[in-house]
Order: C-alpha cells, then structure tokens, then sequence
C-alpha cells in the first residue's frame, strides 16, 4: 500500500515542482530489460579522464589532500582559473572573483538562490538544459521561455527575447554552446542580446561549460569580455565536459566581488568546498598538457559528421551544431511525438536517446542524441535508427 504524503509533502511539491518525466521514467524501465543497449541519451563523456590529470589527483590524495580547502577553492587553483580564462578570451578576473564549486551545477543553483526573490523573471532558452528549471522553481521565480528555431540554427536572438521582457526581468540565461542543440550563438547576436541586457539592466548568467568543444570555425563569444558586461555577468564553467571530468564534481563561476561575496556563503553553506582532491586534479587539467582537449574535440567531430551523415540519408531535418556534442534532430516525419519516437526506436532499435521535452522543448518534434559512444558504436545506432525510421514511414505508406 503506497502511503500517503503528508501535507508538509504536498506543500512543498508544489511549491517546488520539481518533476520526473513519464517518458524518460518508461525509457528506462524498458532499458533495463533489453541487452545490447545503445545509449545515446546522457551528457556523460565516454572518454577516460587524460592520464595526467587522474595521476595529480592520485598524488594529491597520498599527500593527504583529504581535508577542506579554502571556501572559494584553493588559492592556486583560482590563480589558474583566472589565467584561463583570460588565455580563453574572456575578462580579466582576481582570484576572490573566482568561487570553485562541487561541479558548475552547483554554481548554477548557487547563483539562483543567491539573486532571484519571489517572482523575478528568469528568462530560459527554449530548448535548455532542464536545471535551470528547477533552480528557478527552488528561488520561487518565474521561469520565462524564449522559443530558438531550427531555421535559425536553434540560436538565442535578441529579437524574441525583447519580446518577453517585462519590468520583471532579472536574468537572462546564456547556454553558449547549447545543451542539448549544440548550437554556437553567433558573435554578432551576442552582441546584440549584451546591448539588450544593459538596456534593460538584467543579469546575466553566462553558462560557458561547452566552450573549448566548438567545430567548423565556430568561435564563442565570452560575454563577461564584451564592453559593459563584466560587471553584470556571472560566467559559469567547469572541467566536465572538456577534459572528462563529470565525476570528480568540480566547476566554478567567475563574477564581481560584489556577486561572489554573497554567493560564496551559500556555496558554503551547500558544499563548504569543492572536494579537494578534484581541485588538484583539475588545477593539472588547466596547467597541464591541453592535447587531451583537442584529441576530444577531434573524436567528436568524427562522431558529429558520422551522425549528420546518417541524419541526412534518412531525411530527418536538424540543424548543423557547432559545438558540444549533440545533435538536435527532427523526427516528426517518421508521424510520431519525438516522445513516442524514443520509445519506438528503443524497443525496436535498441538505442536510447531522450526527446526535447526534456529540455524544456516548446514542441515534441526533436530528439536529442548524445555523441558520446566510440565512433563504431555511433555508426551501428545511426544504422538502427534507420530501420526503425524506414518502418515507421513504410507502415504510413
């Protein structure tokens, strides 16, 4: 018999509508009753982290890197960050500028608490990565979506999101590549969405994490660099992605004095510090050897051809992405929701992948698939994909 919630329980889902999606929750249990599974679906990187990077955090360790560290992060650790970032081509910080967290998820949520009252607008990206709506629901803002289309390469543009703005607005949100299109916003339209936010005096939250994985010349545009903006803008990137490093749980957000001071304690009073050996083993990643990186970006730019390829002789639309490694295609003309889709290709397929709804996606056309399976096991899913979308269309004939 299932109990029933309390009323404290109900209180707070409602207040806090944090929500599991019936489809991903199906996919799963379907998945974990199939052998030989495909799974294109997670933005975990399959690649190993480099070796120099696992042997500092190895000797970091057997020199007893066991204990906390300064809130903010180690103070070397913070040196090289600001370093980094200004090598990257972004603004010029001081290391109290810099706060080390437990993965740049923390320093999202961090930022969230820590700047939105009770109904600020939060304006989100349609599709986005789908935690930006639950740090939003937890401060008790609004969440304001700003629909990207494929005709424009899925870019955030200025234009639509003047539309939604009210004298409610405090955030913009900038995913620059974005999860889950891997798209790059155009220098040009960054431009253009900074003048808005100085206009319209709104933060911004400037989410750089995909930044070092970018294809076909595509260049990323820091904003905090860009006239006017460094002392509205809260960057926020991480060791994750480029240097695969999603277990270790370490990222950050550079920002204003006047921003860290009050987000550093709720950092600390969340994590008290990022772990330390993961601190050590990411200061190696920004100091040391940086092959390791291109090597990745090289491996999923084969990845990327390898699927748009595919995409292309099955006739499914998308938009080229530039960056990440993602790719956001559209399914609708197989005649099902990307939703039933996912569900069809993993029961017949045996390849998982999520729709867009689960980004926060305006309509259920898109799936998105992650690039992150060795090139021949991308080949053998682009392979099951096919049939299974050459059925769907032969049963609609």
């Amino acid at each position: 018999m299932t109990p029933t919630p309390s009323r404290a329980a109900t209180r707070f889902a409602d207040r806090v509508k944090i929500k599991q999606s019936s489809v991903r929750t199906r996919m799963l249990d379907i998945a974990a009753k199939l052998t030989d599974v495909i799974a294109l679906g997670r933005g975990d990187p399959d690649l190993d982290t480099p070796a120099h990077i696992v042997e500092a955090g190895r000797a970091a360790l057997a020199k007893g890197a066991t204990h906390y560290t300064h809130p903010l992060g180690m103070p070397e650790l913070r040196k090289a960050i600001c370093e980094a970032i200004k090598r990257d081509g972004g603004a010029e910080y001081f290391p109290d500028e810099i706060v080390v967290t437990a993965g740049a998820q923390e320093s999202m949520f961090v930022a969230m608490l820590a700047l939105v009252s009770p109904g600020d607008e939060v304006i989100i990206p349609s599709p986005g990565y789908n935690s930006y709506h639950q740090a939003v629901e937890l401060a008790e803002g609004k969440i304001v979506t700003v629909p990207t289309y494929e005709k424009d390469g899925f870019a955030l543009t200025a234009d639509e999101v003047a539309k939604v703005l009210t004298p409610n607005s405090r955030i913009l949100c900038l995913i620059n590549p974005s999860n889950p299109t891997g798209m790059v916003i155009p220098p040009s339209e960054i431009d253009k969405l900074c003048a808005l936010a100085i206009e319209h005096d709104l933060i911004v939250i400037s989410d750089e994490i995909y930044a070092k994985l970018t294809y076909d010349n595509a260049r990323v545009q820091r904003v905090a660099a860009l006239p006017g903006m460094r002392e509205r803008t809260i960057t926020i990137d991480g060791f994750s992605k480029a240097y695969s490093m999603t277990g270790w749980r370490v990222g950050y957000f550079a920002a204003p004095k006047s921003f860290t001071t009050p987000m550093a304690e709720i950092h600390h009073g969340l994590a008290i510090c990022a772990p330390a050996v993961s601190q050590h083993a990411a200061l190696a990643a920004l100091t040391g050897p940086q092959d390791c990186v291109e090597e990745s970006r090289r491996l999923y730019d084969e990845r990327r051809k390898l699927m748009c390829a595919a995409l292309d002789r099955m006739g499914l639309s998308y938009a080229r992405p530039n960056g990440a490694f993602y790719v956001y295609a559209n399914v609708s003309s197989t005649g099902l929701s990307a939703s039933d889709f996912c569900i069809r290709l993993l029961e017949e397929g045996k390849v998982m992948m999520f729709p867009g709804s689960l980004f926060g996606d305006h309509c259920d056309d898109y799936v998105r698939i992650s690039l992150l399976q060795p090139l021949a096991k991308v080949e053998e899913a682009a392979a099951r994909m096919e049939k299974v979308v050459k059925a769907l269309r032969a049963a609609r004939a």
